[in-house]
């Protein structure tokens, strides 16, 4: 399992990571978030809520209530185009840090 503290950096872009690819709801994030890392990373709920709000805060994601199903509405979460741009300049700084970070772990183990 993942050190949350290592990871913490990058949480705004792997849910807006998850967001581009569809709109999605908070509970559905946390499960896609555990399932593509095996179970190494799990987000807590209070943390992704907190992400959610500093998201809009920025302008980055908007959210909407769905239709209801099983007992309530879901609060669903989408990119903006303000959003999809911060994305982009994300991604092109994690590919400058991995390129730095390689120069410096690669061949130890």
């Amino acid at each position: 399992m993942i050190r949350s503290d290592a990871i913490r950096g990058h949480l705004d872009a792997i849910i807006l990571r998850l967001i581009y690819e569809e709109d999605r709801y908070g509970y559905e994030i946390s499960k896609e978030i555990a399932a593509r890392t095996n179970e190494r990373f799990q987000i807590k709920e209070a943390t992704l809520y907190a992400v959610f709000q500093r998201l809009e805060r920025k302008e980055l994601i908007e959210s909407y209530l769905g239709d209801v199903s099983h007992g309530g509405q879901r609060r669903y979460y989408k990119i903006t185009k303000l959003g999809r741009a911060y994305l982009r300049e994300t991604i092109e700084e994690w590919n400058e840090i991995k390129d730095i970070m390689n120069i410096f772990m690669e061949g130890l183990t």
